[in-house]
């Protein structure tokens, strides 16, 4: 089984930037969709933003103008550029390849804070 695996979170001060990598570990065929998500403490998970495998992209109101989705279907591989961090984008972000199967990566923690 195909494990996808996120890189790039950690801590930022407000105002900052961070850049999330996602990769699969092996081969993904059919991918029709990648994308973020993620779960501030005591909060459900909620869609960041997607992109299809055409190039369409799509984002959560609240982080629009502010990150940028982008990615490559033929290596599985999948970025979130974050820029002027609030503090209310704190959260564990979760990758996620809707392909075949439907793949999650086990989240990374974000953090924005002074």
């Amino acid at each position: 089984q195909v494990r996808l695996v996120e890189s790039g979170g950690g801590l930022v001060q407000p105002g900052g930037s961070l850049r999330l990598s996602c990769t699969a570990s092996g081969i993904i065929h059919g991918i029709r969709t990648m994308g973020w998500y993620r779960q501030a403490p005591g909060k459900e998970r909620e869609s960041v933003a997607t992109i299809t495998s055409g190039g369409t992209t799509g984002y959560a109101d609240s982080v629009k103008g502010r990150f940028t989705i982008s990615g490559d279907g033929a290596k599985a591989t999948v970025y979130l550029q974050m820029n002027s961090l609030k503090p209310e984008d704190t959260a564990n972000y979760y990758c996620r390849i809707l392909a075949f199967r439907d793949s999650w990566g086990q989240g990374i923690q974000v953090t924005v804070s002074s």
